[in-house]
Parts: C-alpha cells; sequence; structure tokens
C-alpha cells in the first residue's frame, strides 16, 4: 500500500528531528563509526514510526541497536518536546537494522568473484 502525503510529511520531519537529537545525545558517532538514519516509515494511523538506523564502520551492530532501543523512551520524549505543536500524539518508535549497505556490498564481493573466475 501507497504511503500518503500526510505519512510522507510526518516520516519526513520525524527523520528530520531524530537525526538533530542523534547528533545532540552524541548516538551519531559511537564505536569509532558512524550512525544514520536511512528510512522511517509511519504506520497510516500515524501512531507507529519505524525507523532504520545504518550503521557504518561499528564493530557490533546488534548491540548498538539494543543501546538505542533501551533509550527508545528517551528520545521519544524528546521528540515530543520538538514536535509537540505540530503532532497531536507522537508515534511509538521502533528501531531497526537497515543492512542494506552490507547486502550491497556482498552483492559486489559476489559480482567481483565471478568475474575473476571467469
Amino acid at each position: 500500500m501507497e504511503e500518503s502525503k500526510r505519512q510522507k510529511q510526518v516520516a519526513r520531519l520525524i527523520q528530520e528531528e531524530m537525526t538533530t537529537l542523534f547528533q545532540r545525545e552524541g548516538l551519531s558517532i559511537v564505536q569509532g563509526g558512524m550512525v544514520s538514519i536511512s528510512k522511517v516509515a509511519i504506520t497510516p494511523d500515524l501512531l507507529e514510526a519505524r525507523i532504520y538506523l545504518s550503521f557504518f564502520k561499528i564493530e557490533d551492530p546488534k548491540a548498538l541497536l539494543a543501546g538505542i532501543k533501551e533509550k527508545t523512551g528517551e528520545l521519544r520524549g524528546a521528540l515530543g518536546n520538538k514536535l509537540r505543536n505540530q503532532l497531536r500524539r507522537i508515534p511509538e518508535l521502533q528501531f531497526f537494522l537497515d543492512d542494506t549497505l552490507d547486502h550491497v556490498q556482498h552483492m559486489d564481493d559476489l559480482f567481483k568473484r565471478i568475474k575473476d573466475n571467469s
């Protein structure tokens, strides 16, 4: 199902504010690597936001994701302070690992091996 215009607006707004929050909280540069928000998807009722995080040069991405999930309440509260005049209800936040870059790297490696073997 395609996202509505309002879903896209709210998702963009949440992505911008969460990026700012991550930078201010020091979550954007962790363990010598970078964390970025690659996508925000919002449910049609605007009550749940799925935030996809992309990690670059992070030793243990699952542990870092678990740490971020522990801070969900704090992050939602800070987001609520920023967006209280723009949204009636602040959506519940869910964080997911976006492994698109890993998948692309894996595919590149496979193609290189195929090319080298032929």
